[in-house]
């Protein structure tokens, strides 16, 4: 029927598989900066399948030791705020200056269908285009503070592919996006022009956490708007912040659009990691890190299994109906749900 192979038809020729890469050739094309075998290492750390999550771990402890010589950037801020338009721009920046980036772009995550549109290649049309630039969107699936679940790991590939910038973009959610600090040398919070409710939104927890605050759309129209804006944060970091004048969060405004200012936001983050470096704070920010990285990967096993277990499973349904029909109190469903786990709890006897 005018050529077009129907179902079922032994004619059609379906696209053969790829052949899947061993350790060894894994390894070796991520630290030869292969980007097409970088590519299948990322989606490989990310697949849920026992069998890559076991290679994924080979991989990772093999490549470890190639990895930790790139500056690492956090760039979160409310969605519109320009993100994407940012990191292109300070990309191409850093670009001309002989650097190797590497973006890790996350994108939200539908709580209906759970898909994610992925579009950053698309909105960095530019940057997408240079050979020594790689960008990797990955879905945030449910993972709160604004990352994926494997952020970490695909920025440990990076180094070891060797480049040596690492921006990671967060979802844009708001001040839930700490965890981002918790994995970067310095956090960036790109702001609007116009203060007051955004400062509201920054001034928990994000402001414990943030370096190098940038006030965007500094042009125009709006370029005194911003600079008025870049003032009133300043003052309001330098009271709330709590931190000592030389780890004082940087305030500057810039034009991405315009590329305006970029040159001065990345000299102020270079600056900051020199100064890490120098003192020896960037090892032992590190070292915290991966602790605190240790204990967000047991957290999520844990979860994984208690969603997983047999026993818990069994049980998972006449337990739920008690607590909801209030026949059993909360804290007892917990510890027999902690019991089907084979975990007892001490504190209850």
């Amino acid at each position: 029927m005018n050529g077009i192979p129907m179902p079922g038809d032994r004619t059609s020729n379906p696209a053969p598989r790829r052949r899947e890469l061993s350790l060894d050739e894994y390894a070796a094309g991520v630290q030869a900066g292969d980007v097409g075998v970088l590519a299948r290492a990322v989606t490989l750390i990310e697949s849920s399948l026992p069998r890559h999550q076991r290679m994924a771990e080979q991989l990772l402890t093999r490549l470890l030791p190639a990895s930790g010589n790139a500056i690492r950037v956090g760039v979160t801020g409310a969605p519109g705020s320009g993100k994407s338009t940012f990191i292109e721009a300070l990309g191409l920046h850093l670009v001309g200056l002989g650097r190797r980036v590497a973006v890790l772009a996350v994108d939200p995550t539908s709580g209906v269908t759970g898909g994610s549109i992925l579009g950053d290649k698309t909105r960095m049309t530019q940057l997408a285009a240079e050979p020594s630039v790689y960008i990797r969107p990955s879905p945030a699936a449910g993972t709160p503070g604004g990352v994926a679940l494997k952020t970490r790991e695909s920025m440990i590939l990076c180094e070891a592919s060797g480049y040596d910038v690492v921006l990671v973009e967060t979802v844009g959610v708001g001040q839930s996006e700490t965890m981002v600090a918790d994995m970067t040398d310095c956090c960036l919070a790109l702001l609007l022009p116009g203060a007051g409710d955004e400062l509201q939104g920054i001034k928990r927890g994000l402001l414990e956490r943030v370096d190098v605050v940038v006030v965007n759309k500094a042009d125009g129209a709006t370029q005194s708007a911003a600079q008025l804006a870049a003032r009133q944060y300043a003052g309001a970091l330098a009271t709330l912040s709590g931190r000592d004048e030389q780890d004082a969060p940087v305030v500057l405004t810039c034009s991405a659009l315009r590329r305006i200012g970029i040159d001065t936001v990345w000299q102020a983050i270079a600056r900051r990691h020199e100064r890490l470096q120098q003192s020896c704070d960037l090892e032992r920010r590190r070292q915290r890190q991966n602790l605190h990285w240790l204990w967000s990967v047991v957290q999520a096993r844990l979860a994984n299994t208690l969603d997983t277990h047999a026993g818990v499973t069994a049980v998972r349904d006449e337990i739920e109906r008690q607590v909801s029909d209030g026949t059993l109190p909360v804290e007892a469903a917990a510890r027999k749900i902690l019991e089907a786990l084979g975990i007892r709890d001490e504190w209850n006897g």
